[in-house]
Formats: C-alpha cells, sequence, structure tokens
C-alpha cells in the first residue's frame, strides 16, 4: 500500500517577527556605531586629574621624590632629586649620601601626617605623578626651596625656588654635586 507524501511548503507571507528584528538590531548597531546613550569615560579613559590621599599611617617615604600612598606609588611632578647612592660633596667637602639627605628631608616634610596630592598622568614606571601637600606643607616645592631637588622642565614656581636656594647655599648647593639626571645616565 502507498502512502501518500505531503509536502510542506513555506508560508506565502513573510514571518511576522522577522521585519521588528531586524529593524532593532539595525537601530542598535547605529547607536553603538554613533556612541549615543554611551557614558562619556567608557574604554579606559580617566579623567586628566585624579586627587589621591592618604592618611599618615598610610605613608611612606621611597626616596627623595617617590611616595607610597596606600598601595598606590607616587612620584612628585615638576622636580628632580638625586637618586639613593649619588655622592655628593658637602660645604667641607666631604662626601655623603644625597640621596638618602633627599628622603629625609621628604620625611621631615611629610613629618607623621596625611598627604594629599592633585595627580596629572604617569611616569614611565607607571607611577601617578603629582603635586602634593602634608597638612598643607607643600611637598614637591618644599624639597626645591630647600635645596633638596632640582626644578625641572623651567617650571615657573619651581624655578625661582630654585634659585632662592642656590643663592642660599642649602642642601645640595651647600656643595658640590652632580644633577640627578647626568649620575643616572653615567650609572
Amino acid at each position: 500500500m502507498l502512502r501518500k507524501r505531503r509536502i510542506f511548503r513555506p508560508a506565502a507571507t513573510q514571518r511576522s517577527w522577522r521585519t521588528p528584528l531586524v529593524a532593532v538590531s539595525v537601530t542598535l548597531l547605529a547607536a553603538m556605531a554613533s556612541g549615543l546613550g554611551l557614558p562619556t569615560d567608557l574604554m579606559g579613559s580617566a579623567p586628566r586629574q585624579q586627587d589621591w590621599s592618604a592618611l599618615a599611617p598610610e605613608v611612606r617615604v621611597v626616596d627623595g621624590e617617590t611616595l607610597r600612598l596606600g598601595d598606590r606609588t607616587l612620584r612628585l611632578a615638576k622636580i628632580d632629586a638625586p637618586e639613593r647612592g649619588q655622592a655628593c660633596g658637602d660645604a667641607a667637602g666631604r662626601w655623603f649620601d644625597c640621596g638618602a639627605a633627599a628622603a629625609e628631608a621628604l620625611s621631615r616634610l611629610v613629618n607623621g601626617r596625611s598627604v594629599v596630592c592633585l595627580v596629572s598622568g604617569r611616569d614611565r614606571f607607571g607611577r601617578g605623578l603629582g603635586i602634593c601637600t602634608a597638612g598643607g606643607v607643600p611637598l614637591n616645592a618644599g624639597l626645591v626651596g630647600a635645596g633638596w631637588a632640582l626644578a625641572q622642565d623651567d617650571d615657573p614656581e619651581m624655578v625661582p625656588l630654585e634659585q632662592e636656594a642656590r643663592r642660599g647655599a642649602r642642601g645640595l648647593w651647600a656643595g658640590g654635586f652632580t644633577p640627578p639626571e647626568d649620575w643616572r645616565r653615567r650609572n
């Protein structure tokens, strides 16, 4: 006995759900491509400036221009301090570790106080670059004014402080030293 074969044919009209689905998909893709409705700080963008702070127990002086603020590392911007182990001469011609002296000067400026920094960018090691204060005392300008750091990039705020420290023979200017940048190139 032979059976009759049934042949199924598609409906004569398109399915009603396909047209709205395509329209919604095209609209969503167009909105995503134009950035409509997306947050402005998406895809790794970050604010140009950030405020970092740390309470006194979380602040550590690493060297003459670097601080640890909790789990963050920050380099003081616009200054160049000597490296630990860098030899400098004092007024009497005796040699000392001016990098350690610069770190000690930064420690005295921080003096167990909380630190607040305005961070703008990062250095080549990934550290935040910031202008900092400890209890209202400016750290960057304080180091340059005390003669334990050099002004960087002809900064209009820092250069007069460096010139004053030089005239007063304070810190590094009391004896002989090699500029930190030159010392790093040779070592």
